[in-house]
């Protein structure tokens, strides 16, 4: 198994530097949430890590490999990569959405081989969407949306998968259970990467988190060295109080910090 690794990223944007000399190790087989207020180059540092955006300065390496030097057609082979607010367009079913995901695996010409077709039956029955097979996706709630782009992005049981803000607009019954279902791709080998302001949701879930304030590292380590009253309220600037018991942690967030 191979972890992705930054070194000394950076990222400038006409005169401003969105990320900062970022290093950071997502490491295979592990969940890491990459946590910050909004602003703090999240989105862009998981553009550069899912291959999408060069980096102006620094490396990325996945295993031994610089990820430049890999094909787009490798990169969406191994790499799913979902991000913020993803939309569809057209009325396609929610099936033909989720059979987008195996794109990169498909041959030239051809249908859908039979294996495939089952996969899309498990992706779609993973995220609660049996029922919405034939629903042209432009008919869907934005949470089941939301599910539907999960489905897809997990169809080709990707070695790594990268998600910004996975569980924005869905209920709590199915953000808990996308963060399960993140979490056992996790434990079955996958680099998992998300992107979340839900802190309650990534203490269940996550093994490790990346920290960011004004693109560049705030904190990283394992969620629990993370995960203190003094680190997070410096990261958001509020109190916080950090509590964690038998059934888990809990975070809560109080008047700003003077």
């Amino acid at each position: 198994m191979n972890d992705l690794v930054l070194g000394g990223v950076t990222v400038e944007r006409g005169r401003r530097i969105v990320v900062d000399a970022v290093s950071a190790r997502f490491s295979a087989g592990r969940l890491t949430a990459v946590i910050g207020p909004n602003g703090a180059g999240k989105s862009t540092l998981l553009d550069v890590a899912s291959g999408l955006l060069p980096p102006s300065a620094g490396t990325v390496t996945w295993g031994d490999e610089p990820l430049s030097a890999m094909t787009r057609r490798q990169l969406a082979t191994r790499r799913a990569y979902l991000p913020q607010n993803s939309k569809v367009e057209w009325a396609i079913s929610v099936e033909r959405v989720v059979a987008l995901g195996l794109t990169a695996h498909l041959p030239a010409f051809g249908g859908l081989p039979p294996a495939w077709e089952a996969r899309i039956g498990v992706a779609l029955d993973r995220f609660d969407l049996s029922h919405l097979r034939d629903r042209p996706a432009t008919q869907l709630s934005g949470g089941e949306l939301a599910r539907v782009m999960l489905a897809r992005a997990t169809v080709g049981e990707p070695e790594l998968l990268i998600v910004d803000e996975p569980t924005a607009g869905l209920d709590p019954r199915h953000a808990i259970d996308a963060g399960r279902r993140l979490r056992r791709l996790a434990d079955a080998g996958c680099t998992v990467i998300v992107a979340l302001h839900d802190l309650d949701l990534a203490a269940r879930i996550a093994d490790d988190v990346v920290a960011l304030r004004d693109g560049r590292v705030h904190a990283s380590g394992p969620v629990e060295q993370v995960f203190t009253d003094a680190v997070l309220g410096a990261l958001y600037d509020v109190t916080v109080r950090v509590r964690r018991d038998d059934e888990g942690t809990i975070i809560r967030f109080t008047e700003p910090s003077e």
